[in-house]
């Protein structure tokens, strides 16, 4: 079936719609259970090709994990409780404040004593007791990780690195946070971005 010239681009935009759909470049959009994508232009080492899951957002502090620097460390090896001998599924770094302080994200049923929501069914687990009943339960690597460290800014601070263009905005997506080969979901994500901006 041939179609009008316009009509293809109306098709071709339609197709594309699903994957483009809730990126933002505007701070307006910050909240916690979004992503932060870094700008092609952020050179900053901590944060250069970043993909950043905001777990906490507040005016006074806003708290997140990096998603996509796997090491090649064993929850095994970095942490010594007992319920962490089990776990051969590799830490993430979580981002450059606190190196020592020990985080997790995983896909729970509930809302457990002890963890924050994000969005979905992903929860924050910040806590020692929970920390450990999850690392000892039968929770796959694809719906937990455990971070070294965290990301941190103020509102004022975060908001401002948005709109120099440091940081694009993805919605909440369970999938990225277990993306299986998280070297290269940056590098997936931004193209998504030069995609939205060639559209508009």
């Amino acid at each position: 079936m041939a179609f009008p010239r316009w009509g293809f681009w109306v098709m071709a935009a339609l197709a594309l719609a699903p994957s483009l759909s809730g990126q933002s470049a505007r701070s307006k959009d910050l909240a916690t259970g979004k992503f932060l994508v870094a700008g092609r232009n952020l050179l900053d080492p901590n944060f250069a090709e970043s993909v950043v899951l905001l777990v906490d957002y507040q005016e006074a502090g806003v708290v997140g994990l990096v998603v996509n620097r796997r090491t090649r460390i064993p929850i095994s090896r970095a942490l010594t409780t007992a319920e962490a001998k089990r776990r051969p599924d590799p830490v993430y770094i979580g981002g450059p404040v606190e190196e020592l302080v020990v985080l997790a994200l995983a896909r729970l049923g509930a809302n457990p004593d002890g963890a924050a929501h994000v969005f979905g069914d992903l929860y924050l687990i910040s806590t020692r007791s929970l920390l450990a009943k999850t690392m000892a339960s039968s929770l796959e690597a694809g719906a937990f990780h455990v971070y070294l460290g965290y990301a941190g800014w103020t509102g004022p601070q975060l908001r401002h690195e948005v709109d120099i263009g440091g940081w694009f905005i993805f919605p909440g997506d369970a999938a990225m946070v277990f993306d299986p080969d998280p070297a290269s979901l940056w590098s997936r994500l931004i193209e998504k971005t030069a995609t939205q901006i060639a559209m508009k």
